[in-house]
């Protein structure tokens, strides 16, 4: 039996895990290769974030291609989403997605997109893990796939993302703009400034080292600041690869992915464009879930990961769904996560309310949450220790029917994720620091 490689979100090598090498790249570009070949695809268009390590894999990967005898586009830095909708405009059979997200510099992975620009199919990861226990053999020269740049990539993207937007103009917003030192810093400024607002646009200078440093999604501190510096009507904060987006309203109070997915549903039910419910996950809100009842709108969990959230909205039929982190997912407009055009379709609910983004947030009363993140050493698998199993049933036993926790395995860092939710704050807290411990215990 192959190996697995392919994890919920791509092949990741992250602090703690095997990093993903130069040799490993190379010969994943050529499983990968081999297998689009044998099914006629030819053409692969590679996009990667800002993080350095990503000209080494890019080249890499590249060459294991032109090896199985696939041509390769050349995208340079752009978002994830954009690899997305740039596979399926430049009607290439494959995207390839060099990034880590929302992890430091000196984490990498790579995702893959079919040529529809969602994730792979199960089957055809499948093979590539079964040709990478192969031995990797070189196509004869006159087989060898080509490479080209691509030169208009992010002008495309920006265009599409400006297509988005139904209303005439942002003219008189002031927005301020955190492209996490990322993969949109090319890309949401000038997005947003040639829709017509006022853009105040930080953290848009990477060096390769830079990438979600104290910025971004994941750290929106300094945009809080600036939002509240400038009089900004709102920030916005993509991450490394843009595919999330957390905002920040006027008061400079951060907006979640939660709250985000309320707004975009309520406004598109009052436009009569929502079709069916909403899909969260595991770790929605419970008040998103209560806002949306309040509007008669359907509301279901998946398990956490914009994978799952996607399934299941294709299972229903319905559009709109996301993760309190920020993955917000519209299929109306995109196949996958996109942060920039996440973020319009919150501006375009400002500009046809009237309403601030505090005012448009406030239909959603969010209950308190506890997250604690215990990280793990590898091989480590602490939640199947009966000590640890025995506080869990605890806690479920102290919260009652007033709360929930939920505890998890991170699919992307060596983490176990504690969450406790309720309507007693300092309940969740202490039955979540209580679970933590006890995890902690066991986790080296």
């Amino acid at each position: 039996m192959s190996k697995k490689y392919f994890g919920t979100d791509g092949i990741r090598g992250l602090v703690g895990q095997t990093p993903i090498t130069p040799e490993f790249a190379l010969k994943l570009g050529w499983a990968a290769g081999k297998v689009f070949a044998e099914n006629g695809n030819k053409k692969v268009l590679i996009g990667k974030d800002t993080r350095i390590s990503g000209y080494m894999l890019e080249t890499a990967l590249e060459a294991g291609l032109i090896a199985a005898g696939v041509d390769v586009g050349l995208l340079g830095p752009m978002p994830t989403p954009a690899i997305s909708y740039l596979t399926r405009t430049f009607r290439a059979d494959a995207g390839i997605v060099i990034s880590a997200s929302h992890n430091p510099y000196y984490d990498n992975g790579i995702k893959f997109f079919s040529s529809e620009g969602t994730k792979l199919p199960d089957d055809v990861e499948h093979e590539i893990e079964r040709m990478l226990d192969q031995d990797l053999t070189c196509v004869s020269s006159e087989q060898l796939g080509k490479a080209f740049r691509v030169t208009d990539a992010a002008g495309r993207y920006i265009e599409f993302c400006k297509s988005c937007f139904s209303k005439k103009s942002l003219h008189g917003m002031k927005v301020v703009v955190d492209s996490a030192n990322g993969a949109t810093y090319h890309i949401a400024p000038n997005v947003f400034q040639e829709l017509g607002a006022e853009v105040i646009s930080i953290f848009a200078e990477p060096d390769g080292l830079n990438i979600n440093e104290k910025c971004g999604a994941t750290n929106t501190k300094a945009l809080q600041e600036a939002v509240v510096e400038h009089n900004a009507h709102v920030g916005l904060a993509l991450d490394g690869d843009g595919d999330r987006i957390i905002m920040v309203d006027e008061n400079g109070v951060e907006v979640d992915g939660d709250e985000l997915v309320f707004i975009i549903a309520r406004h598109a039910l009052k436009q009569g464009q929502l079709l069916g419910g909403v899909v969260g996950t595991l770790m929605s809100n419970l008040g998103l879930e209560v806002a949306l009842r309040n509007l008669s709108i359907p509301f279901k969990r998946a398990n956490v990961g914009d994978r799952y959230v996607m399934q299941m909205l294709k299972e229903n039929g319905w559009s709109i769904g996301g993760e309190s982190s920020g993955h917000v997912i519209n299929l109306e407009h995109m196949p996958t996560g996109d942060g920039v055009v996440s973020a319009i379709q919150v501006l375009a609910a400002m500009v046809d309310t009237g309403m601030s983004l505090s005012e448009l947030k406030s239909g959603m009363e969010k209950y308190p949450q506890k997250l604690i993140n215990v990280r793990v050493s590898p091989h480590k698998y602490p939640l199947e220790v009966d000590e640890v199993k025995a506080a869990i049933q605890e806690a479920e036993e102290m919260l009652g029917d007033e709360g929930r926790i939920l505890i998890r395995k991170s699919g992307t860092e060596p983490l176990i994720r504690v969450m406790t939710e309720g309507k007693d704050g300092e309940k969740i807290e202490s039955v979540a620091k209580i679970v933590a411990e006890k995890v902690t215990a066991f986790a080296d």
